[in-house]
C-alpha cells in the first residue's frame, strides 16, 4: 500500500507558480531552525548536505526541502556520476529537490535521472571570481546573458533555479517566462519565491549584511546575554568549589556506617 505524505511535491510548487501564490523560502542549518519554519508555516527550506540528515528531515516536517549538492572544490563532488550517487543518497533521506551549481552537462545528467534540479542564476558565489560581489544584470547585455542562461537551463529540464541579485524588472520578466521556479534572493517582488537565510532573518549575527536581507528578530544580542549567563553561571561554581559549598550532602553518595566501619576494618584501618 502506497502512504499518502502531506508533504509537497514538484507537481505542487508548479502548481503553486501557476496560480501565482508567492512561495516564502528559508537557508537553514539546524534542525531547531527547521523545526521552526515548519511550524511557522514556510513553504521550502535549502539546506547544505553537510547540514542534511534523517534529523534535519524530520524536523522540516511539511516543508518542502531543496538539499545543496556543494560545488566541485566545496564539497569533493566533481564528475556526473559523483553528483547522482549524492542526489540519490539524499533522495533516500527525504529531499526533494537537489540544489546544483556545476557545468551544463551535470545538472543535465541528474535532470535525464528525474532528479528535480534547482540551478543558479545572476550573481553565483561559487563563480564569484569572475564577476565580483555585485549585481548582475544591470545592463542589456548582462540581463540578455542571464536570460539566456536561464534557457539552457530549461532546455535541460531543469525544475528551478536560485535568482541572486539581479535587477527587479528583469527578476520578474524571467519569472513570468520561464515554467521553472525562479527562487528569489534579492531579485525583486516578481521571482516566484522570496528566498532569505535564517541567520539573516533572526539577527543571529553582526557581520555583513546582503542589501536584500531582512531582520525580524536580534538574536546576536540575545546569544551575547546567553553567553554572558554562562559565564556568570561558571564563576559561581569555581566559587562555590574553592569555598566549599559545592558539594553539599545532597549532592553526595551516602553509605552506612557500619559498612564503611566494615570497609575500614577490612584494610586494618
Amino acid at each position: 500500500m502506497v502512504h499518502k505524505s502531506n508533504r509537497p511535491t514538484v507537481h505542487d510548487m508548479r502548481a503553486m507558480k501557476a496560480r501565482g501564490q508567492k512561495i516564502s523560502m528559508l537557508y537553514v542549518t539546524a534542525p531547531e531552525e527547521a523545526a521552526a519554519a515548519d511550524a511557522a508555516g514556510i513553504h521550502m527550506l535549502s539546506i547544505e548536505s553537510r547540514f542534511f540528515s534523517p534529523e534535519m528531515r524530520a524536523a522540516a516536517g511539511n516543508c518542502f526541502v531543496q538539499v545543496g549538492l556543494p560545488f566541485g572544490p566545496y564539497g569533493g563532488l566533481a564528475t556526473a556520476e559523483d553528483y547522482l550517487r549524492a542526489a540519490f543518497k539524499f533522495t533516500a533521506m527525504g529531499g526533494d529537490c537537489f540544489y546544483c551549481a556545476a557545468a551544463l552537462d551535470i545538472q543535465k545528467a541528474l535532470c535525464d535521472n528525474h532528479m528535480p534540479v534547482v540551478a543558479h542564476v545572476g550573481l553565483i558565489p561559487s563563480y564569484i571570481t569572475f564577476t565580483g560581489w555585485r549585481a548582475v544584470g544591470k545592463t542589456a547585455t548582462e540581463a540578455r546573458a542571464v536570460w539566456d542562461h536561464v534557457k539552457r537551463l530549461e532546455a535541460i529540464g531543469c525544475f528551478g533555479a536560485e535568482l541572486e541579485v539581479v535587477p527587479d524588472r528583469l527578476g520578474e520578466m524571467i519569472s513570468r517566462n520561464t515554467p521553472m521556479i525562479m527562487l528569489g534572493m534579492g531579485a525583486g517582488p516578481g521571482a516566484d519565491a522570496q528566498y532569505l537565510f535564517a541567520e539573516d532573518v533572526l539577527g543571529c549575527t553582526d557581520g555583513h549584511k546582503p542589501r536584500h536581507a531582512k531582520t525580524y528578530r536580534n538574536f546576536a544580542a540575545e546569544y551575547a546575554r546567553l553567553q554572558g549567563e554562562r559565564i556568570s553561571a561558571f564563576r559561581e561554581f569555581i566559587a562555590d568549589v574553592n569555598s566549599g559549598a559545592y558539594p553539599q550532602p545532597q549532592h553526595n553518595v551516602a553509605m552506612d556506617d557500619a559498612e564503611f566501619n566494615a570497609f575500614k576494618a577490612d584494610l586494618g584501618l
